[in-house]
């Protein structure tokens, strides 16, 4: 995974950095040259350019000064604003500027700006200049990517060494434009936080042997479905069968087995249900007695939330032997309980959005979504795949946590997440592990909404892109 530090991650490293012979000197030279450079690329040379470079009283200002004496020395014409001396005559400086610099604050800002870095960031906000932050562009909470106030909106971020969660989540992720990672020379270890590649999916994802059979590849089990939802579970499967799960039940309260069964590859089964429709309490039975020829199961889709249900899904989750994907109603009907499944015999991943997780803890998430995936990793003992407009997939006991990169809001329609669930029962169906399992199935459903396009985007669309997008790593690998 691409390495990211908080910031606190990243004044370590910086005080690591300094001790073992680089000073505090050479490494500001090293950042402002980066970020010099960046200017000068995205306008295409300097001789002649007009620059204004904004500098706080800190690093990050340090960086803006240097910035500004080597555009200089490159023939830019640069006008330096730093916020101690006050910002009259800004506005007339970005009038006939072509790129600002904004370096008031870095990574560590925890306050909403005020005074005269306030009104710099309304007086950048007012023109059209291309503007390129140092770091994190000012405003944005480095550690969450909040903003509280007013805050730069950079074209391009020039970040150090590794980025910043601030730079990965919203509104962080927006205000920062384009990120270049520049290394100055700072050795960043193996930090736990990360952001999955297209690589890492390459190196999870087994081939499958010449010899295999539709047993061996690895089958799933998806439960989900009462009467008049039974399209959540099968998009559910469909995306399992696409992502190579080598055979797919579908077990469905009732009647809506036969009703969904016809035409399709997957195989679908009635549970017992009560005369209302949903589980009856004797379905727990039916699934662990048909388990043991399964390597993972889905739990959840569209189940409904009748206490029958509810107490069913509690039976399956805490005795199911196999890798458990527990997802929408599946984690409604663990409310306040998530502890009960720290005693489970197989691994488990949890998909909650926002209201599914705030119904588990007894909160929402806030604005630190790696802190809360890992915080009910920890309460549930289970790999969570917290999702959001930067989903976050975090191992229990401080383990790794993977940002994803792919897709964006044309996910934002129904039944999208039944085929991200699908997704994950998938990869573990095939022996991949939880956690891995869970940071590719978000990644290769983000990139299936790529390829499948954005406009009238609707869940089956991705299901359709899932060969597509297993297909594209495996072909650049042998090329």
């Amino acid at each position: 995974m691409r390495a990211v530090l908080t910031p606190a991650e990243m004044g370590e490293a910086d005080r690591r950095a300094i001790v073992a012979g680089a000073p505090i000197e050479v490494l500001m030279e090293r950042a402002g040259r980066a970020v010099a450079r960046e200017v000068r690329r995205v306008l295409g040379g300097t001789y002649g350019r007009r620059v204004v470079v904004l500098c706080g009283e800190g690093n990050n200002g340090g960086d803006g000064l240097v910035a500004a004496r080597v555009l200089r020395a490159w023939g830019a014409r640069v006008d330096v604003f730093e916020l101690a001396h006050g910002v009259e005559g800004l506005p007339r400086a970005l009038t006939r500027a072509d790129a600002v610099i904004d370096a008031m604050f870095g990574t560590g800002l925890r306050r909403p700006l005020t005074g005269n870095a306030a009104s710099a960031a309304e007086a950048v906000a007012g023109s059209s200049v291309l503007v390129v932050a140092v770091d994190i562009p000012s405003g944005v909470d480095g550690g969450t990517g909040a903003v509280t106030g007013s805050a730069i909106e950079a074209d391009r971020t020039v970040t150090f060494a590794a980025e910043k969660p601030g730079l990965l989540f919203e509104p962080g992720r927006s205000l920062a434009g384009v990120v270049t990672v520049a290394d100055i020379g700072i050795d960043v270890g193996t930090p736990a936080l990360g952001v999955t590649e297209e690589r890492d999916v390459r190196a999870w994802l087994p081939r499958r042997s010449p010899d295999a059979h539709k047993w061996s590849v690895g089958g799933l089990m998806v439960v989900g479905g009462h009467t008049g939802m039974t399209g959540a579970p099968m998009l559910a499967s469909h995306a399992a069968m696409r992502a190579g799960a080598g055979i797919v039940w579908c077990s469905l309260a009732g009647a809506a087995a036969a009703a969904s069964a016809p035409g399709s590859e997957v195989i679908t089964k009635a549970l017992p249900v009560t005369p209302d429709g949903a589980l009856d309490v004797g379905a727990a039975a039916v699934v662990l007695a048909d388990l043991a020829r399964f390597r993972a199961l889905v739990l959840g889709p569209g189940l409904g939330r009748a206490e029958s249900t509810a107490r069913v899904v509690v039976d399956i989750a805490t005795e199911a032997p196999v890798p458990l994907v527990l997802d929408a109603d599946g984690c409604n009907a663990l409310a306040g309980e998530v502890e009960l499944l720290r005693g489970r015999p197989g691994p488990t991943v949890l998909t909650p959005h926002d209201g599914e997780y705030a119904r588990l803890v007894g909160a929402p998430p806030g604005v630190d979504r790696i802190a809360a995936a890992r915080t009910l990793a920890g309460v549930a003992h289970a790999v969570v795949l917290l999702k959001g407009p930067t989903t976050v997939v975090a191992e229990p006991d401080g383990g790794r946590v993977a940002c994803n990169p792919t897709g964006g809001p044309w996910l934002a329609t129904a039944g999208t997440g039944d085929v991200l669930s699908g997704l994950v029962g998938a990869f573990l169906a095939r022996s991949v592990g939880a956690f891995e399992a869970a940071a590719a199935a978000a990644w290769v459903h983000g990139r299936a909404a790529d390829v499948a396009g954005h406009t009238g985007l609707v869940a089956g669309d991705l299901v359709a892109a899932i060969p597509t997008v297993l297909r594209e790593p495996r072909e650049q690998l042998e090329d």
